[in-house]
């Protein structure tokens, strides 16, 4: 992972401001505006489990989910070139384009791909 935190199954991003000399991050996958800072890394992860444990407070006070909602359904954008290939590649595995992308998704998120090198070459 890169320039994030996670707590509780929350992840939070984080970013460093040259300018201010503080790191900042906001909390991902909720509905709410959620954000914090530090001018030390250790700040910054103490204010992120701050956040994270006062918005789920929030959220039980209001009788609200804590995350965000997902419909199921989404728009990807991809080139014309892979969005050939995996049509191809779709048909070629007896897959409809919508379930060949279920499935690398799924592969993706349950670490269940090799390295992106290697997949990139296979494709």
């Amino acid at each position: 992972m890169k320039d994030v935190l996670t707590y509780k199954g929350f992840i939070g991003s984080v970013h460093f401001s040259a300018d201010d000399g503080v790191f900042h991050g906001k909390v991902e996958g909720i509905d709410d505006l959620v954000t914090f800072e530090g001018k030390s890394v250790n700040e910054l992860v103490e204010a992120f489990h701050e956040e994270v444990d006062d918005y789920l407070a929030l959220c039980r006070k209001l009788g609200k989910a804590a995350t965000k909602s997902y419909k199921g359904s989404l728009n990807v954008r991809m080139s014309p070139e892979v969005h050939r290939k995996a049509a191809e590649k779709a048909a070629l595995l007896g897959l409809s384009l919508n379930q060949f992308i279920q499935r690398a998704v799924e592969d993706e998120v349950e670490g269940r791909c090799g390295p992106r090198t290697t997949r990139r070459a296979a494709m």
